[in-house]
């Protein structure tokens, strides 16, 4: 085989497949007799997946199948299938090229359970907002079902369920370390990342012929091979940290060797080490193909998709979408459409790279970003053919509200870069900081004829808006409405530096800045801060450090966030190893981090976040006594909790309850602003 390249065709330059002569179709079709109408005898791709199927840009099911169909494919989707048989599967009749398989816009376990593995009834992909239509690791049941279905029809795994789980993974679900998702689920080829790049390619090349091993030069596939192949050389993870990786580890056919599904199975600091280098081979201007053993063979992954273009992602979010659920649902609400249907993307990846977030591990962080045209156009084509729109845009922003257009000053030295974030532990001086661009975007979407407001209801990267107070000021003046969504996740410098967060004095600074610029515009708004409980490195001391903070800033928090480990994050790899990623792994010589994982301290740390919910009071109460914080139970100002119980709370009729009095859990977050559901 060749090196991976480093170059990309552009996205829309291929020769189209002989089938674009049917056009675009109204949907894609979800059954034989749609099919039918559009005059076709077979599909060529079938996309199975988790999701209602949302013929808009905001699923990746319709971005995936537009975009082939726009390659002349014939395209069809089946939507959250009855898998207890195959015969669902075999609807659409025996793809001539493949099928697509992907769990929905979220990894079927986090859709399926809380962070207390219990199970939700509720999902908001579906019709009704119905729970229970997908099953537990819907990618490898698809894929089984696709199997059956049509034993020799090659298997393409994607979305976030196959791109975060394309390594031996621990997973928090089961308490294990599984093995990449493509051998579990036995597919052909999985596709990471957003795959657009990946399957344009991958599909032209089977429908000449090719077969999945040979996709190996492909950027953004795993597949698993029987040896490496000839010709490469391979650096260990091991010498990666050492002074001269560049002697050991450079080159186009240098491959590096993850330590095996086996070490990192038994080996917990295998494990660290593993995540350490997979995080520390994310640019795509300098990433090497990974390789790592399962048993007999090897699965080979190749350096992340380059990222596309302001105009190939114009030409993306302009393909012909109904954007609307498919008319076999009827009128059934679902909810995830009824919360983006008047939102615009704006751009893609995030920069940030939280230790606990899956963004950077499936988009990148190299920000890729729509034009104002395109934008534009989308608002003008919400207002004119969305149905219920009532002049107001929802949203306009991506995995954060303001990094439109933010990069290096420089390629060359992005290209080079192998740092986590470019905002931790500070704010790089290679990146351009100016809102400028987004400032002007915001002015011209909310000068759209027939649009009353543009809102913006991604969350602020808080550290970043602060370089800008021109941004801040024209966020408060024009695109907030009430309250505005933000996310320290903690106040205490341990727990922030396992998340890779700046220090609280930057949501200070944001908030004087916040509430300056309202104060001039004559509004009263509010700033809703989010938090996280349990996160790994953080101690009882540092959680009621902030719920201290919570009560002196007066903020009740209704619903509250709990740390769940999710596939390949690093956060992940602290809880289940008890060691730093973040820092080099060495063996007996790791920076430790404790894991919060008993139930009970993990109920404390919320039970702090919630501090003035009287069920909690109880379990506050002996914790503070056992951390010699007793003097914090009282009724004083300073003092977290009382000494007293209402009735029917905690421990409802026991010592120290006084009975009689009224109690009800307010559910405001602060000065009577409801809090919103996360």
């Amino acid at each position: 085989m060749n090196a991976v390249t480093t170059v990309s065709k552009p996205l829309f330059s291929y020769r189209k497949h002989w089938a674009h002569r049917f056009g675009a179709a109204p949907f894609l079709p979800m059954s034989r007799a749609e099919m039918d109408e559009l005059g076709w005898d077979a599909c060529d791709v079938i996309l199975v997946t988790g999701d209602a199927y949302v013929d808009h840009p905001s699923f990746g099911m319709a971005i995936i199948g537009r975009l082939l169909e726009s390659q002349g494919f014939r395209v069809g989707i089946i939507a959250q299938p009855d898998w207890q048989s195959a015969a669902p599967f075999a609807a659409l009749g025996r793809p001539t090229l493949y099928f697509g398989v992907t769990g929905g816009n979220m990894d079927s376990m986090v859709n399926r359970y809380t962070a207390d593995r219990r199970l939700r009834h509720n999902d908001s992909y579906t019709p009704g907002g119905e729970g229970g239509k997908r099953p537990d690791r819907a990618v490898i049941v698809y894929a089984q079902r696709c199997r059956e279905a049509f034993k020799d029809v090659p298997i393409v795994l994607g979305g976030i369920e196959g791109s975060l789980r394309r390594i031996a993974h621990y997973d928090y679900w089961s308490d294990k370390v599984r093995r990449s998702i493509l051998a579990d689920a036995k597919g052909d080829i999985l596709l990471y990342g957003n795959a657009e790049r990946a399957i344009v390619e991958v599909t032209h090349r089977l429908a000449r012929g090719a077969t999945a091993a040979e996709l190996d030069d492909v950027r953004g596939v795993a597949l698993l091979k029987p040896a490496v192949p000839e010709g490469w050389s391979e650096a260990h993870a091991d010498d990666i940290d050492s002074s001269d990786e560049g002697a050991r580890a450079s080159g186009p056919m240098t491959v590096i060797r993850l330590p095996s599904f086996e070490q990192v199975e038994r080996d917990k600091e295998a494990y660290a080490r593993a995540s350490r280098v997979l995080h520390r081979e994310s640019n795509p201007g300098n990433a090497r193909a990974l390789v790592q053993k399962h048993g007999d063979r090897e699965l080979w992954v190749t350096p992340p998709p380059i990222p596309l273009t302001t105009p190939e992602m114009d030409g993306i979010y302009e393909l012909p979408y109904a954007r609307a659920p498919h008319p076999s649902y009827g009128e059934a609400k679902i909810p995830a459409w009824d919360m983006i249907k008047f939102s615009v993307t704006i751009m893609r990846g995030c920069f940030g790279g939280c230790s606990f977030c899956s963004i950077t591990e499936h988009e990148g962080r190299i920000i890729q970003n729509r034009s104002e045209d395109s934008v534009v156009a989308e608002i003008k084509t919400i207002r004119d053919k969305t149905k219920g729109f009532t002049g107001i845009i929802s949203d306009i922003g991506g995995p954060t509200a303001n990094m439109y257009r933010i990069a290096c000053k420089d390629t060359k030295t992005e290209a080079m870069c192998r740092r986590p974030s470019c905002v931790y532990p500070e704010i790089c001086p290679n990146l351009n900081t100016s809102h400028d661009s987004l400032i002007q975007l915001y002015r011209k979407a909310r000068e759209v004829p027939g649009i009353k407001k543009v809102m913006v209801a991604s969350g602020v990267r808080y550290d970043l808006a602060i370089k800008s107070p021109a941004y801040i000021k024209e966020l408060v003046t024009h695109h907030v409405g009430g309250y505005l969504k933000i996310a320290p996740e903690h106040t205490e410098a341990g727990p922030l530096s396992k998340m890779m967060k700046p220090g609280i004095g930057a949501y200070d600074r944001f908030k004087q800045l916040f509430d300056q610029a309202a104060k001039q515009a004559g509004k009263e708004y509010f700033l809703i801060p989010y938090f996280i409980a349990a996160h790994p490195g953080t101690s009882d001391e540092d959680m009621m450090n902030l719920a201290l903070w919570l009560k002196r800033h007066k903020y009740r928090a209704d619903q509250v966030q709990t740390f769940l480990p999710s596939p390949l994050a690093v956060a992940t790899a602290m809880y289940h190893t008890g060691q730093n990623p973040l820092r080099p792994i060495r063996r007996g010589a790791s920076e430790a981090v404790d894991a919060i994982k008993g139930l009970r301290q993990r109920r404390l740390h919320k039970a702090f976040l919630r501090y003035h919910d009287a069920e909690n009071w109880p379990m506050l109460r002996e914790a503070l006594k056992r951390m010699g914080r007793a003097d914090l139970i009282g009724p004083g100002k300073h003092q977290l909790i009382p000494i007293w119980q209402p009735a029917g709370t905690g421990l409802s009729g026991g010592e120290g309850s006084r009975t009689g009095r009224k109690h009800k859990t307010q559910r405001f977050t602060t000065k009577g602003v409801p809090a919103p559901r996360r």
